[in-house]
């Protein structure tokens, strides 16, 4: 905990907002991310370390782990010679969050992996394939999966489609209604370029919530901010939901049959609010 943001520390995984990937093989970097205001950190042990440094980063991922940091960590896709290696390691890491499995095709992919580690340890289903976006609801309904998360550039590649986001709609959209179908939090976005600026990040964030998603991927610290805002309840929607919340206390009575759900949805505006410090602020 000595380690850890004391605001992201409390906040439930199910409605973090910003998701910041750490380099497994530069453990010098755990410490400033965990301190940052990313709602969760996830140290990578897949993309961002090459074959020849897997163990190596391993043994420091479980180092960390071990010796008073918490923390998600990326493991190696089932079909690698390293998720088993991955999981057997962090089977017994007390300070473990949660598990993102790359290349989540399956949903035995997730069952298998969940089925590794401490019993209730969740995990995130990264889908970075056309087979893996046909195949979200499926993983979605699997024992295990704690969340969806859209790794974008794996997609791209995969499909052959642009960056434009009326051509990743499609896959959004499907983990977006994968998610409703198998009663998860919000689906997490894929992250904004690493050298984005403010202004980039912020416009990615607002696709992201547009669609329906509510969490998003980063690269760098220095975008959690403008993740964390973009997906947070804007300024015009405290006010309303202050406004309709101090009129129904006062007495407001039914006027049609609009009100209760926007009553509902003034009460979700104020919970989320309150778990990210933004209703007095």
């Amino acid at each position: 905990m000595a380690f850890r943001n004391r605001r992201a520390a409390n906040l439930p995984a199910k409605l973090s907002r910003s998701w910041l990937l750490v380099n497994a093989a530069k453990p010098e970097d755990f410490a400033p991310a965990l301190a940052s205001e990313a709602d969760s950190v996830i140290f990578d042990m897949e993309a961002a370390v090459p074959d020849d440094k897997k163990d190596a980063a391993r043994d420091a991922v479980v180092e960390a782990l071990s010796t008073g940091m918490t923390a998600w960590v990326r493991v190696n896709g089932i079909d690698t010679d390293f998720w088993a290696k991955d999981l057997a390691a962090l089977s017994k890491a007390p300070g473990l969050r949660g598990v993102m499995l790359a290349m989540t095709e399956k949903p035995e992919q997730v069952t298998y992996t969940a089925m590794r580690l401490q019993a209730g340890t969740p995990v995130l289903a990264l889908i970075e394939s056309a087979l893996g976006i046909e195949s979200a609801t499926a993983i979605a309904s699997a024992p295990g999966t704690f969340r969806l998360a859209f790794g974008v550039n794996d997609f791209r590649k995969d499909t052959g489609v642009s960056g434009d986001p009326l051509a990743l709609a499609y896959a959004r959209g499907k983990l977006v209604v994968a998610s409703r179908v198998g009663k998860l939090p919000g689906a997490i976005d894929g992250p904004s370029a690493p050298g984005a600026d403010a202004a980039e990040v912020l416009a990615d964030s607002a696709i992201t919530a547009s669609m329906g998603m509510t969490g998003k991927l980063s690269l760098s610290r220095t975008q959690v901010d403008e993740i964390n805002l973009g997906l947070s309840p804007s300024t015009d929607e405290l006010s309303w939901a202050h406004d309709m919340l101090d009129a129904h206390a006062a007495g407001a009575t039914v006027g049609d049959g609009s009100y209760l759900p926007r009553l509902a949805r003034a009460q979700k505006i104020a919970d989320l609010a309150d778990s990210y410090g933004l209703w007095n602020a």
